[in-house]
């Protein structure tokens, strides 16, 4: 990795004028939760709102005349293509960006502002392995330079300077720096410049439970295509792992560890009411992962431990907050879903009210399921609690009860139809 790691530092000088050195902040709310001190590397500050700047600039920054004359292509779920159409604008080069179409549309309008008339922005596919695909047959009909968001070492050296500022930032060396992880691209930047120039810092890589990429890598010892993710967290829901990147991470080691959507929801959630930071899922996935022990989290945190969890980004479309909020719910053990089949009788529906839900309790969803008959019969009915810990009274109370009851769970095709 020592070659990497220099790469890192020559990316550091090379992009030093066109990124800002991030702050890190040492969040007092994760600090006094794990008895530890916690910093939060600020990557959501950058002009373009996340670390994907630095491997877009410092990809470009090395191609000569000839090469930028061809134009360059990327595939980008938004944050690259910020970074991307940003550095198109200020190198004068022409660029084409492949976004899905899950793209969330503050991503899309920020990456017209950031790249005007140097870029072209194609919405295509339904996640970012799809855009990708189309960035590639693009590169080779047009003979464009793909700019890969992860997959190539001057993109993956651009990414780890973020662990060269850290480095000069603190007196001393951190105990962990836990890195977000989607292609893997700042993941691998990161470690091969921390197994240089801070070989007691353990780096861990936090990635979304329903988009494990790298995790199933790693287990199968090659990169693997998943069938089937979840897009919430948008920046890291990759089916595949880079090629360059998994064999970077394999060879350092590195433990990757999931973080359950609902759980970066409600981080997002804390880290907006609480740190007043507004942070994109993928953003919240580091500081999402830690806890202190005893405590389930992903990433147990010593007591007086130095830990710097990577603020990945800040792209968040606000629309999105309904559904934020509702993952969270449901992650707490707050909100639960139930389809009611009411007695055709006059009063079931108070009954239901009276004998059932307890004093904290609160009817969130009411939707009869059957449309011709909305007096009557099945309902889908979501229930917030008043504290997680009182559903077993629920459930027993729903026992007990004469009206018939379901439970509908997470992995239930009712529950996504209606949550």
């Amino acid at each position: 990795m020592q070659s990497l790691a220099y790469e890192v530092e020559a990316a550091a000088a090379r992009i030093a004028d066109s990124v800002i050195m991030s702050p890190l902040h040492i969040s007092e709310r994760l600090s006094a939760a794990t008895d530890s001190t916690i910093y939060l590397k600020r990557e959501d500050l950058q002009m373009v709102r996340s670390y994907k700047i630095r491997g877009a600039f410092n990809f470009m920054l090395q191609l000569d005349a000839t090469e930028r004359a061809r134009g360059v292509v990327c595939a980008s779920a938004g944050n690259h293509a910020q970074g991307f159409a940003h550095a198109c604008k200020e190198l004068d080069i022409q660029g084409t960006i492949f976004v899905p179409k899950t793209t969330p549309r503050q991503k899309i309008e920020r990456v017209r502002h950031f790249g005007g008339d140097r870029v072209t922005i194609e919405i295509a596919g339904s996640t970012y392995d799809d855009a990708s695909a189309l960035a590639h047959r693009f590169a080779e009909r047009e003979d464009a330079l793909l700019v890969s968001a992860f997959d190539d070492l001057r993109t993956i050296a651009g990414q780890g300077t973020v662990a060269a500022e850290i480095h000069t930032q603190l007196d001393d060396d951190p105990d962990i720096i836990i890195v977000p992880v989607g292609g893997g691209g700042v993941l691998a930047g990161i470690a091969a410049y921390a197994s240089e120039h801070m070989p007691h810092t353990t780096v861990i890589g936090a990635e979304p439970a329903g988009a494990a990429s790298m995790i199933a890598a790693l287990k199968a010892g090659r990169p693997v295509t998943l069938e089937n993710i979840d897009r919430f967290a948008d920046g890291t829901a990759v089916k595949r792992a880079g090629t360059l990147t998994y064999e970077i991470v394999a060879e350092l080691g590195l433990d990757v560890r999931p973080v359950a959507e609902g759980a970066v929801a409600t981080e997002m959630l804390d880290m907006y009411q609480i740190d007043g930071i507004i942070a994109e899922p993928s953003g919240a996935l580091a500081s999402a992962s830690v806890g202190a022990p005893g405590t389930g989290k992903p990433i147990t945190i010593e007591p007086g431990s130095t830990v710097v969890c990577l603020v990945s980004g800040g792209n968040n479309d606000i629309s999105r907050y309904p559904e934020i909020l509702e993952r969270s719910l449901v992650h707490e053990g707050l909100k639960h879903y139930f389809i009611v089949d009411f007695p055709q009788e006059p009063g079931a529906l108070r009954r239901f009210l009276n004998e059932i839900l307890g004093p904290d309790d609160d009817i969130a969803m009411f939707e009869y399921v059957k449309r011709s008959d909305r007096e009557t019969g099945p309902a889908f009915v979501g229930i917030e609690l008043g504290y997680a810990e009182d559903l077993p009274n629920l459930l027993e109370r729903m026992d007990a009860s004469q009206i018939e009851i379901e439970r509908v769970h997470q992995n239930s095709p009712m529950f996504r139809l209606f949550a």
